[in-house]
C-alpha cells in the first residue's frame, strides 16, 4: 500500500473529474502523488520524512497539502470542469505551509524530527546548534 491511493483523491476531485485526466491510467496519479511526495520531502528536511510518509501514515493534515501539490500536477494535464486558479492557490498554499515549517515559524504537532547522526558535526532534527570564532588576540 503506497502513502496515498487514487481512492484518497475524492475529497479533491469528484471521480468522473479525475478519470477524464487520467483516462484509465493509474500510473499518471501514482508519478503525480511522488512528485508531490518529494516536493514535500524537500521542505521538511528536518523531520523523519521516512516516518511522515510512511504507508502507514496518519496525519490527514500532511496527507491533504501533499494531495493538493498532486492535483496541481494532474490539472495540469488536462482540466475538463475545473477552476483552475482555485487549484493554483491550493498548490500555492500548500507550498506556503511547507516553507513555513522548514523555517521554523510552524512545528506540526507530533511529527517525529529526524535521529541524530553522531558521524556529521551538527545535530539534525530538533536540536539547536551554535557556535563562535576563537578570540582574536590583534597585538598593534
Amino acid at each position: 500500500m503506497a502513502y496515498l491511493q487514487v481512492s484518497d483523491f475524492n475529497t479533491h476531485l469528484y471521480a468522473e473529474i479525475l478519470s477524464e485526466i487520467i483516462r484509465s491510467d493509474n500510473t499518471i496519479v501514482d508519478k503525480a502523488i511522488a512528485a508531490a511526495v518529494d516536493e514535500a520531502k524537500s521542505y521538511l528536511s528536518k523531520y523523519d520524512v521516512d516516518t511522515l510518509f510512511s504507508d502507514t501514515a496518519t496525519d490527514e493534515g500532511l496527507k491533504n497539502k501533499v494531495k493538493d501539490l498532486a492535483c496541481w500536477y494532474l490539472i495540469r494535464l488536462a482540466n475538463p470542469n475545473i477552476d483552475i486558479t482555485l487549484f493554483r492557490t491550493a498548490f500555492e498554499d500548500a507550498i506556503n505551509y511547507f516553507d513555513k515549517i522548514m523555517k521554523g515559524l510552524i512545528d506540526p504537532d507530533g511529527w517525529p524530527y529526524k535521529p541524530d547522526d553522531p558521524n556529521t558535526p551538527f545535530p539534525e532534527g530538533s536540536s539547536v546548534t551554535y557556535s563562535s570564532n576563537i578570540k582574536r588576540q590583534n597585538h598593534f
